[in-house]
């Protein structure tokens, strides 16, 4: 009878994996499908990720995901079914977006058309997800479902909304970094007049690029450490203000090194390629931070009882 069953088992092994398979590539197939009926789309944002900040992030989203699928897998395919309920209620709304997109139907900019691509196409993949792998699969695989998000840009009137917050919330931090200072300046809206230079905070140094990585970064170390939803809210509220210093900072640091060691820190490679140094910068407190929230889960030991 042992034997029987070893049999019957091992010759059901391959035929589920062969269907596990068969789920996978219709899966790939469906994913593909935006792609395929608007490819002229698929390059604009493809350009658009190589030339915007604000679209920077699209090619990074999608294999976090995959990576964190592929992390916790034997949870989340432990039972797979066709979810055709979840599948449809997402492929629907996705189908729509991207028709809306490939005919314009709202007369949309450029980017912001590339914008309604992305949403569509994001939340096909999702729907597609749910289909052929089920809702106890996407279930488990919510985080990465929910954080391929990420990867929509902003769209307009939003970004220039944000982008006018950080700017001005940067230059009132750089004022407290130079008050700090004692140098001497005038300061008229963005403009600040010192002794020997006069600067504008101009929107590209709202540091909206870094602040949307600092935020994606912040998102994924809260679900990776922490356990507790209400620290990982605390986390996620310290990336703006943390953002915001970094970006004074930043204004402040670049300005100072022109009036004392040389004017071409306001034109040269530290400038417009230093961002990385000032993000590195701002991860240290989150990563302190972090590491208080982490330890603060941690069970208490409980002190050996006394014979």
């Amino acid at each position: 009878m042992d034997s029987t069953d070893k049999s019957l088992e091992a010759r059901a092994t391959p035929a589920s994996t062969n269907a596990t398979h068969l789920l996978a590539v219709g899966f790939a197939i469906l994913c593909m499908l935006p792609l395929v009926l608007s490819w002229d789309l698929a390059k604009l944002s493809l350009t658009l990720a190589l030339e915007s900040d604000a679209f920077s992030q699209i090619p990074l989203i999608p294999v976090v995901s995959v990576f964190l699928i592929y992390r916790n897998r034997q949870a989340i395919f432990s039972e797979v079914s066709f979810g055709w309920i979840i599948g449809a209620a997402l492929i629907a709304p996705g189908m729509i977006c991207l028709l809306a997109a490939r005919f314009n139907v709202g007369r949309f900019s450029s980017p912001n058309q590339a914008v309604l691509f992305i949403l569509g196409t994001v939340v096909v993949w999702m729907g597609a997800f749910a289909l052929f792998f089920g809702a106890h699969a996407f279930r488990t695989a919510i985080f990465p479902m929910l954080f391929l998000l990420f990867a929509v840009p902003i769209p307009e009137p939003i970004l220039s909304k944000v982008i006018s917050f950080l700017q001005n919330e940067s230059a009132n931090a750089a004022d407290g970094f130079f008050h700090l200072t004692g140098v001497p300046y005038l300061r008229r809206g963005l403009i600040f007049d010192m002794p020997s230079v006069s600067i504008r905070v101009a929107q590209e140094c709202s540091g909206i690029h870094s602040t949307l990585a600092l935020l994606i970064t912040t998102v994924l170390a809260g679900h990776l450490f922490l356990k507790d939803n209400w620290r990982r809210a605390v986390l996620l509220m310290a990336v703006v203000p943390i953002a915001i210093l970094k970006n004074g900072l930043r204004i402040a640091g670049l300005t100072l090194l022109a009036i004392y060691v040389s004017p071409t820190f306001l034109t040269g490679k530290i400038h417009h390629r230093g961002g990385i140094v000032f993000f590195m910068i701002a991860l240290l407190p989150m990563a302190l931070l972090l590491i208080l929230l982490e330890r603060g889960e941690r069970p208490r030991p409980v002190a050996a009882e006394r014979a």
